[in-house]
This record gives structure tokens, C-alpha cells and sequence, in this order.
């Protein structure tokens, strides 16, 4: 049995049964498909108050709509949120933080993977920006309200990062600090794991930072598993390359109730409680690259993605 009690296949209602997470609000983005909808619907089983920050708000109406029908007692409520915008991701922020709720738990869910090379509104290419930058920028300004939430409540602030096991088919270097924007030498896939890459180190650093403040906030990050409907999705350009699948398919396919159990694990569980900085997978602490470990390289991404938004 794995350290925790549970393995791969256990589900996100199964790590969560008997939590309460009443008096708790939550923002997970990108809830208008696969694991992003049912982690919204599990924490709002548990009680938490979920707030779905979303690019496409009437998708994810949809999406409310279906949860509270299922749980009459789900407060789930719904905002605008481009994560390739900086300008989008500011809005959201602010109005968040103008309508005075806490924030107790923050899932950077969202991500798009391989897309063709394009830049965003801010001009960086589309996978860095939406998948690590708009995440970064977005803790960030949420950061004092948590830090407020976790003082008034007594209660540890969690913020976690969903990264994938693809974060070892970034670019040799890791980051391509210099070469973001480079289309010539621009690989779709490696993009996506170099962004990935981005999401563990950034938990990491942020782990360390807090940690040093005494702040009782953890950051981690977690592979959520090879679930068939985002990796094999027809629109993405080109076929999966055979050694990626290869290193996913270490893992059996998952479920969507499977693919979000990590997620929920790592946000709700008592068992994590004062665990910070780790890499996460099959809802179990678990091994990520020599790259995603290399405190440097975080230090380093902190200060280039920090001069970027400032």
C-alpha cells in the first residue's frame, strides 16, 4: 500500500470522503472541462465555497448549473478569467479581492498543451504565457488575501500547482530564458514541457519564500496522471510524440475521477497539512526531474517571470 492510503486509481470523492470543507472558498482555474470540472465539483461536494475562474464564463454556467443541480447545497459561483492576458488576470484579481471573500485555497488548473507557436496578447509565446506567466502573476495578487485568510482563520492556506509528468520533455536547458519567444527553434511539445517544468519550479520557490516568512501557506505542485481526453485530443497539432507516451505510459490511463483525486488530495487532505514544495502524483509525494529540483533554476525563473509582470 502506498504511503498514503491511496493509489492511482483512487477517485477525487474517494481522498476526500469525510473532509469537511465548510467555511473554506477555493479558486480553481480552467473548470469548463476534464479534471478542472470534476475538481470544482468534489471540493464543492465537501462543502468549500468554489469560485470557477474560466476563459469561456457561459461553458462554465453549464458547468455550475449541473453541480448545483447535483448538490443543492454547492456554493459555486463564476468569473471571468483569460490566463494569457496579464490585463484579464489583473481584472479578475482585483475584482476578486474588491468583493471581500477569503481565499483559503488556490488550484492553478488550467493549461493548454502543444498548441502551434503563437504569442499572447503580452507578446510571449501562448504556452509559457497561459500556462505558467497568467498562474504566476495570478498568485501573486492573490497572495495577500490568502496570507490575510490564513491569519483570521487559523487555518493553513494551500496553493497548488497541476503540472504533469511531461515536465521532463521540456527543452534540454529547462527554461529557455533567452529563447522564449524564438519561433525558429520552437518545439510544441517541448514548450508544453518546458511550462510544465515552469509550474513545479515556480511552487517550489514559492515554498521556499514562504517558509522563510513563516507564513502558513504551502505550495505544491502535482502530476495529475495520462487521462486519455487531454492527452489525445484530436485538435492538437501533430501526434504525441512515441517517447512521451512512452513516459506516461508508465502510468495506466486515467479516469477523470481519477485524473483530479491528486489535485483534490494535495488541497483538502490533513495528511498534507504543513507539506510544502513537493511534487505530487497518484496522491502520493513522488519523484519530479533533476530540473524541477534545481533551486537555482527556480530562483532564476522567480526573477525572470517577476521582471515580466512588474
Amino acid at each position: 500500500m502506498c504511503p498514503s492510503g491511496f493509489s492511482s486509481s483512487s477517485t477525487a470523492e474517494e481522498v476526500t470522503l469525510g473532509i469537511h470543507g465548510d467555511g473554506l472558498t477555493a479558486i480553481v482555474t480552467g473548470t469548463t472541462h476534464g479534471i478542472g470540472i470534476e475538481t470544482a465539483r468534489v471540493l464543492a461536494l465537501r462543502g468549500v465555497h468554489v469560485i470557477m475562474a474560466v476563459r469561456n464564463v457561459v461553458a462554465a454556467e453549464a458547468v455550475k448549473e449541473a453541480i448545483l443541480k447535483e448538490i443543492q447545497t454547492a456554493k459555486v459561483d463564476v468569473m471571468e478569467l483569460d490566463l494569457s492576458s496579464m490585463a484579464s488576470v489583473r481584472k479578475f484579481a482585483s475584482e476578486f479581492t474588491s468583493s471581500g471573500l477569503p481565499l483559503n485555497i488556490l488550484i492553478n488548473n488550467a493549461g493548454i498543451t502543444a498548441t502551434p507557436f503563437s504569442l499572447s496578447k503580452d507578446n510571449i509565446e501562448l504556452q509559457f504565457a497561459t500556462n505558467h506567466l497568467g498562474h504566476f502573476l495570478l498568485t501573486h495578487l492573490l497572495l495577500d488575501t490568502m496570507k490575510k485568510t490564513a491569519n483570521v482563520s487559523k487555518r493553513e492556506g494551500r496553493i497548488v500547482n497541476v503540472s504533469s509528468d511531461g515536465h521532463q520533455y521540456t527543452y534540454p536547458e529547462g527554461i529557455r530564458f533567452d529563447k522564449i519567444n524564438d519561433e525558429s527553434s520552437f518545439q510544441l511539445w517541448h514548450a508544453y514541457g518546458q511550462s510544465k517544468l515552469a509550474n513545479i519550479l515556480h511552487a517550489n520557490e514559492l515554498a521556499r519564500r514562504l517558509k522563510e516568512n513563516r507564513v502558513d501557506i504551502t505550495a505544491n505542485s502535482l502530476h495529475p496522471g495520462a487521462i486519455i481526453t487531454n492527452i489525445y485530443k484530436p485538435e492538437i497539432s501533430g501526434a504525441v510524440p512515441t517517447d512521451l507516451i512512452n513516459m506516461l505510459g508508465n502510468y495506466a490511463m486515467k479516469s477523470i475521477q481519477q485524473g483530479a483525486a491528486t489535485t483534490c488530495y494535495v488541497a483538502l487532505h490533513p495528511q498534507v497539512k504543513g507539506i510544502s514544495g513537493e511534487y505530487f502524483s497518484d496522491n502520493n509525494v513522488a519523484k519530479a526531474s533533476s530540473l524541477a529540483k534545481d533551486t537555482d533554476l527556480a530562483k532564476k525563473l522567480w526573477d525572470f517571470s517577476k521582471k515580466i509582470i512588474d
